[in-house]
């Protein structure tokens, strides 16, 4: 039996907008405003409402994909400089010795 991966459907920044309008404006409850946009699932109403209230405008922005960790992307071809060469050093030295104590254990 094969696994297939489901693809998750991406709305609008304008979409979410009027989904957010109906709920504040038009004091539509979630599960209302969600059947009315036929939007499977009415959580997703309130993490839109919840993001708007607590970052505007800008919480309705489509986040998926754009991570903010030095792990991703294409990497590093520039080389380190020496303190940063120590300082990456010496983190691993520190890790490593608590997990040896940890193993210890």
């Amino acid at each position: 039996m094969e696994k297939t991966a489901r693809k998750r459907k991406t709305y609008s920044r304008e979409f979410k907008f009027i989904a957010v309008k109906m709920y504040l404006e038009k004091g539509m409850g979630y599960k209302s405003v969600a059947s009315e946009l036929q939007i499977p699932d009415h959580s997703m109403v309130r993490k839109w409402v919840k993001n708007y209230k607590t970052l505007g405008a800008e919480g309705l922005e489509e986040r998926r994909g754009k991570t903010r960790t030095p792990f991703t992307g294409r990497p590093r071809t520039k080389k380190l400089t020496l303190e940063q060469e120590v300082q990456k050093l010496r983190a691993e030295n520190d890790f490593l010795k608590k997990l040896l104590l940890l193993q210890r254990r």
